[in-house]
């Protein structure tokens, strides 16, 4: 008999199946997502019931399970190896996503040359053919003899020759070029990814091969395809940056066999992507000197102290509502910082447009650095330079008060480090840290922050 065919909708961001069409996806909320595919409503499950129950898996112990043969990969990058926690897992499914054009490819291919000198390297293309690949590598110097190459979109011709070829890595670019030739979906739709991925994660953990997974970015900036897709990779890498700059940040969003949060910095040269040993060396370069409205603040990345630049602007508004702009940084906690400036501390924001800006490319999300914010945005509107060797971070609540941050000692050390002398920090961190290159000074509100660093 014949299978049934019937429509069904999913939205493409989280996955959730209806059998009618919504505006409005009722499970993420997001609009215009739901997407119609066709799905086969009987299965065949005459082939389930024949297989034998001697073909299972079966439990193990967990102290009989031996890990003394376990090593990582070294991909011969010091900010690939950070971010990864060390080096590439066996059998791990790593996912790399990115706007087009920002490094994925490039990274990729980069570091097949240095491992190509002791492993086997298997490079799938969906979108690229042998010769293209070629031109890409000639370009960036990449002449390793076991490095082989696959133009191929079928997923299951991909898995066979993964399991006869053994090859010791794999890399698929990209995952929304791979088709399963039982589902009737088009390549890159939410099915047909999350089928795909599934097929190579079970190929990746039986043969014990790590893999690289390509994936492309929605307008949002987040990996296209349901939320699933990242639940089912052990490691998702996410590239930041813009196109138009130079710096790449390389950021683990999830890690299974290392800390999350961790970035790497990389800079966009014609000869591929080079590592940045020092970044906060180059997120400070080019600082003006004696200008109102920027200032030197310390955010942790995972176990990285970085030391960045916050500019703040606040001009006259020409019209009746006044315009608030944020790049790098929080727009809602933006408005609360303005909003915390004028009932606390008496600095008046409200007929001003106020733009913040984090210089370099880089986005902070960390709480730690809402005194430089509002250091620069006050600077700015008093028209008063901050002193060009001082370094300021805390957080800012709600009462104006200037909260304890973590690691502490660490960002000290890093400003002592590429010599600032005067560093601004909470009141009650004073008592846990120390330092001889610097002078501290404890604030305890936003008025006493602001005297400290502009006399």
């Amino acid at each position: 008999m014949a299978s049934k065919i019937k429509s069904v909708y999913i939205c493409s961001e989280c996955g959730y199946e209806s059998p009618k069409w919504y505006g409005k996806c009722p499970s993420c909320g997001e609009w215009n997502t739901m997407n119609e595919e066709v799905k086969e409503t009987s299965k065949n499950l005459s082939a389930a019931k024949s297989r034998s129950f001697s073909s299972f898996s079966k439990p193990d112990a967990i102290g009989e399970i031996s890990t003394e043969d376990e090593h990582r990969y070294d991909t011969g990058s010091t900010e690939l190896n950070r971010v990864l926690g060390g080096g590439i897992v066996r059998g791990s499914l790593i996912l790399l996503g990115g706007d087009p054009g920002i490094g994925k490819s490039t990274v990729l291919m980069q570091i097949c040359q240095y491992l190509g000198d002791n492993l086997k390297i298997l490079y799938v293309s969906g979108e690229e053919s042998k010769r293209q690949l070629k031109l890409r590598a000639v370009r960036l110097g990449v002449d390793s003899p076991n490095l082989f190459v696959m133009t191929e979109t079928d997923i299951e011709i991909v898995c066979e020759q993964i399991k006869s070829a053994k090859p010791d890595l794999v890399m698929i670019d990209s995952i929304q070029t791979m088709n399963l030739a039982e589902l009737s979906s088009s390549p890159g739709s939410v099915t047909q990814v999350r089928e795909c991925t599934n097929m190579l994660m079970r190929t990746a953990k039986s043969c014990e091969v790590p893999m690289f997974i390509v994936g492309h970015v929605n307008k949002e900036g987040s990996i296209a395809g349901p939320k699933v897709l990242e639940h089912i990779v052990d490691t998702v890498l996410h590239f930041e940056g813009d196109k138009q700059m130079s710096c790449r940040i390389l950021r683990a969003v999830k890690n299974r066999y290392g800390s999350t949060n961790e970035i790497g910095v990389f800079e966009m040269t014609d000869k591929g992507l080079q590592e940045v040993e020092n970044p906060s060396v180059m997120l400070l370069s080019g600082r003006p000197k004696n200008v109102s409205g920027t200032c030197v603040t310390c955010t942790v990345e995972g176990s990285r102290p970085i030391l960045a630049e916050t500019q703040g602007l606040a001009t006259q508004s020409g019209y009746g509502n006044a315009r608030r702009m944020a790049t790098g940084f929080d727009y809602n906690r933006l408005s609360m910082l303005l909003a915390v400036l004028e009932k606390r501390a008496g600095y008046y924001f409200s007929n001003c447009d106020t733009y913040i800006n984090i210089v370099g490319g880089l986005r902070v999300d960390e709480p730690a650095i809402d005194l430089s914010i509002a250091m620069a945005l006050i600077s700015s509107l008093k028209d008063t330079p901050i002193d060009e060797k001082s370094v300021v971070f805390g957080e800012i609540g709600l009462a104006g008060e200037i909260r304890a941050v973590s690691q502490a000692q660490m960002r000290i050390n890093e400003a002592v480090r590429l010599g600032f002398d005067k560093i601004i920090l909470p009141y009650h961190n004073l008592k846990n840290v120390h330092c001889d290159g610097a002078q501290l000074i404890g604030v305890k509100n936003i008025r006493q922050a602001f005297e400290a660093i502009s006399r």
